[in-house]
């Protein structure tokens, strides 16, 4: 059971914002969910390049985007237990549909039936009464590819988080558009938030899309990004902090963050990071809502009130080198 946000007085400055969050998996549904009082002022951008269980069954038969994280993210934001127990349930037994899950096969019902995927996923919106927006990355299908130091190529985010090293780089194949709507809240965003999730093939791949990492650049929001509580299960699992920004910024050619908010210290990088933010009670590897709500609370005013951070603040448009 996830804890629920506690009323906070203190929200007046989250209140005005427009944030983007992301993301995909479990952790951009949790931040989500966290910032759900937002309402149309939070938008979540989610990857769509899983290849695993029912997403990776439907793409394999079917030219469709992965629904798997976008059923997860509108699963978290419904009010309704019913709803969340429907768009999760799993089918199981000798049929074909042993395996899927009842909400990536409603989603591509209403894909199916809709002029384009953002139609069906607004449909569901509606339908769940979900006030927040949930937007594909992209809607056209693409997948995650990854350039080892041997030259060869891993296909697809399972062999990807698999791999016992980072690879040298990460692309899409095919390189794909993001979602118009995607791009405009990226430049109305007052805050941009990364994370949590895994790194490599939750919080990556909406990066990759070019105009999406183009937009950001742009962007005159800050951007956070939120480190997992606990090591993934992932190559980017063994890396410090300072590692994975570092090897963020050789992926994008510099480094878009402004403030990380992550349980650990790491003092080899100039990033202002914010510690205080515990697990929930149940799910260690999960935040804690109300945790999660103060530290992004925090971040928003230290970045945006003109209150001092804890070291100078870089721009995301130059060439930003980790010591």
């Amino acid at each position: 059971m996830g804890n629920k946000v506690r009323s906070r007085k203190n929200l007046s400055l989250l209140k005005k914002l427009n944030i983007t969050a992301i993301g995909g998996g479990h952790g951009l549904g949790r931040l989500m969910s966290t910032l759900s009082f937002l309402d149309k002022r939070l938008v979540g951008i989610v990857a769509t390049t899983d290849n695993g269980g029912s997403t990776g069954k439907l793409r394999e038969h079917q030219q469709c985007i992965a629904w798997g994280d976008i059923r997860n993210c509108m699963s978290q934001l419904a009010d309704q237990p019913l709803a969340k127990e429907l768009l999760n349930y799993r089918f199981n037994g000798e049929s074909s549909l042993d395996g899927h899950s009842f909400g990536n096969l409603l989603l591509y019902t209403l894909d199916a039936i809709s002029a384009r995927p953002l139609d069906g996923i607004q449909l569901l919106s509606r339908l769940l009464k979900v006030r927040n927006r949930v937007l594909p990355m992209s809607e056209t299908p693409t997948d995650l590819i990854a350039e080892l130091d041997n030259n060869l190529q891993c296909f697809g985010e399972i062999r990807i988080d698999e791999l016992m090293q980072m690879p040298k780089q990460l692309s899409l194949s095919p390189q794909v558009q993001g979602t118009p709507e995607a791009l405009t809240h990226i430049a109305r965003s007052d805050l941009i938030i990364l994370g949590p999730g895994s790194f490599l093939t939750s919080v990556l791949p909406p990066l990759l899309v070019g105009d999406i990492a183009r937009a950001i650049e742009k962007s005159p929001a800050k951007v956070i990004f939120i480190d997992n509580l606990v090591a993934e299960q992932s190559p980017a699992g063994a890396l410090p902090l300072n590692e994975k920004l570092r090897w963020l910024e050789n992926q994008l050619g510099y480094l878009p963050i402004d403030l990380v908010i992550s349980p650990s210290a790491s003092h080899a990088h100039r990033i202002p990071t914010i510690q205080s933010v515990a697990a929930d009670s149940e799910v260690a590897h999960r935040h804690d809502m109300n945790s999660l709500l103060i530290a992004i609370e925090q971040a928003a005013e230290a970045l945006l009130a003109e209150k001092p951070v804890a070291t100078n603040e870089q721009p995301k448009t130059g060439p930003y080198s980790l010591p």
